[in-house]
């Protein structure tokens, strides 16, 4: 018999304790849970180590809403910045993962039809998007349909889902557009922001002076509109520009390939 070897991830430890039980009475399902991002992350390269890969992850839609209320509101971060406390939110994960470990296959899990955060977790790599209160039978359906490429929405999402996306789409042409403005180094000090280099940073890897990096920096806001680094980085995510390569050598020295 194949076995589906799934991971359920909520920092509700008793939902994903009881949902792991009742998954794990299928004969042909192995299951474990984690209790965050950070630990689901671990789970899943322990696995890759071990020879026995996971299929199938069950995110929670509020990873990480449990350990930002206690520690002041904190809010959750970005996959690549996670630590210990679990601070690392649902779609962050999927998107991490769907990087990471593309074959896995990723479902949310909510409490509550969101279109937009539906269509948010489809665009990071999501399969499916399942009310938590659905019966069990639906959730293996749904984890079995995935397996064969299948992508799983509520009916009463469709609609919602496909407008967000629309829109989506919309903007993503106009900052991409935005985009296609900076120079190629501008470019490139944009994919260090996205990356989370500060401005000393930039400078070491480009090898710029600060105040060089500092211009390059506001003409890059001044370009695409936005008064903010992080406003920046969000604009840059939506054209598709992704992060500077930071485990190789540094790869420009005076606008030449090194």
């Amino acid at each position: 018999m194949v076995r589906i070897r799934v991971l359920v991830v909520d920092d509700h430890r008793i939902f994903a304790e009881s949902l792991a039980a009742a998954l794990a009475a299928e004969p042909d399902v192995e299951v474990s849970a984690a209790g965050s991002g950070p630990a689901a992350l671990r789970c899943l390269e322990r696995a890759v180590a071990e020879g026995r890969r996971y299929d199938v992850l069950l995110v929670d839609a509020d990873l990480g809403a449990t350990a930002s209320a206690l520690h002041g509101g904190r809010p959750a971060v970005p996959v690549q910045d996670g630590n210990a406390e679990g601070l690392v939110d649902g779609i962050s994960l999927v998107a991490g993962v769907r990087t990471g470990q593309p074959a896995v296959r990723t479902v949310v899990l909510a409490e509550k039809d969101d279109p937009r955060r539906a269509a948010l977790a489809l665009q990071a790599g999501a399969c499916g998007w399942v009310a938590k209160d659905c019966s069990l039978s639906r959730l293996l359906t749904v984890i079995r349909g995935v397996l064969r490429e299948e992508t799983h929405l509520p009916p009463a999402l469709l609609t919602g889902v496909l407008r967000e996306l629309t829109a989506a789409r919309k903007h993503r042409t106009e900052s991409e557009r935005l985009v296609e403005s900076l120079t190629p180094r501008e470019r490139e000090v944009l994919r260090c922001m996205v990356a989370g280099l500060g401005r000393k940073a930039v400078a070491e890897r480009l090898f710029l002076s600060p105040h060089t990096v500092r211009t390059h920096m506001q003409n890059v806001l001044g370009k695409l509109g936005v008064h903010s680094t992080l406003a920046a980085v969000a604009l840059a995510r939506r054209a598709g520009v992704g992060p500077v390569d930071l485990t190789g050598d540094v790869v420009e020295r005076g606008g030449q390939l090194a």
